[in-house]
């Protein structure tokens, strides 16, 4: 029988103790754990509606999570994903505003979705430009261009494009029908939109893992200064991450207005941005675990909303798993990481 490393080890025990942890926490606000599950489980997949909508979740989670990879691997935390997001919803609305009455309803489709990837882009970029010519932390910058994004698509609901009389926190009014992407039967999920998400899930295995550039990506990552001293032009290399991050996100907001709410809303990214970073977080530099993840998390994210209706607990508990795994798990890579390297010798 194959020995199992010391890191699987770690990583094994921290799941088994956040778990025994979730359960603790579950019993000491009145609920049981087995029930919990139970009726997560059911609000997420009893039928095809909540199945749809795990799926429409799962659509932004690996977009997302797609584009913070770069950014991670850069050595970058990204916390503008959700202003990303949020811009990429603003910069698709700009062409269904102007067109769905003019052109032909696959081409202003085209053209909503080509204009979330380029707004997204544009917004993630302004981010790392902040960062490497401002001197501003990604951090603080990311997090105030949030607000920008989100105080623009307040502006817009209750001006430019409000509603026909009364401006409402609702959103704009919704667009025709022939403009909302194709279902699966009845169901609110998206084909078109899950294929997009796949596409890019499956380019980011192979940029992160066969090309030049995924390697300059981590070289810069691992060390800002060498890799620019071994002439790898770690600039262009920071900026594309956050571009390509921001257009990960952009692609992710216009199908939150396509798909999903069909208008803009204030609060369009639904914190799926912030969802996002407990899962590159917790996936490290390993791209094929997004989709399993990222599914797991929009299932519990689905299911929570069953927990008032059948147990009287907050919804919110969903978080709470979530960051706790994610944090035990963090803590287990910790451990193993500091048990394998070599001890430091001793004045």
């Amino acid at each position: 029988m194959p020995k199992l490393s010391q890191s699987t080890v770690y990583q094994a025990s921290a799941i088994v103790l956040s778990l025994l942890f979730i359960a603790v926490v579950i019993v000491l606000v009145g609920g049981s754990p087995i029930e919990v599950l139970t009726n997560m489980f059911s609000g997420a997949f009893s039928t095809s509606d909540q199945v749809a909508r795990v799926v429409m979740t799962l659509v932004p989670l690996v977009l997302c999570t797609c584009g913070l990879l770069f950014t991670f691997t850069a050595g970058l935390y990204n916390l503008g994903i959700e202003g990303q997001i949020s811009f990429g919803a603003i910069a698709s609305m700009v062409p269904i505003q102007l067109f769905q009455d003019v052109l032909p309803p696959f081409v202003v489709i085209v053209l909503a979705i080509g204009a979330g990837i380029v707004g997204g882009a544009l917004w993630g970029l302004l981010t790392g430009i902040l960062n490497v010519y401002g001197r501003i932390n990604e951090i603080f910058a990311g997090l105030g261009l949030n607000f920008v994004a989100d105080g623009l698509a307040i502006y817009l609901i209750f001006g430019p494009w409000k509603r026909p009389g009364v401006a409402s926190m609702s959103g704009t009014e919704q667009f025709s029908e022939s403009l909302w992407l194709p279902t699966f039967g009845s169901t609110g999920a998206s084909p078109i939109a899950l294929i997009l998400a796949l596409l890019v899930l499956a380019a980011t295995i192979v940029v992160m893992r066969g090309t030049y550039f995924g390697l300059k990506l981590k070289a810069v990552g691992q060390n800002l200064r060498a890799s620019y001293v071994l002439g790898i032009p770690s600039i262009q290399q920071l900026l594309s991450a956050f571009a390509i991050c921001g257009a990960c996100a952009g692609l992710a907001g216009a199908l939150q207005v396509l798909a999903v709410f069909h208008r803009l809303i204030p609060t369009v990214s639904s914190n799926l941005g912030y969802l996002s970073l407990l899962i590159a977080m917790l996936i490290g530099s390993n791209a094929w675990l997004i989709l399993p993840i990222g599914f797991f998390f929009s299932a519990l994210n689905i299911g929570s909303l069953q927990l008032p209706l059948a147990l009287d607990l907050e919804s919110s508990l969903s978080g709470v798993i979530q960051g706790t795994i994610v944090l035990f798990a963090l803590l287990g890579r910790g451990f193993s990481q500091r048990k394998q390297s070599p001890t430091q010798p001793t004045s």
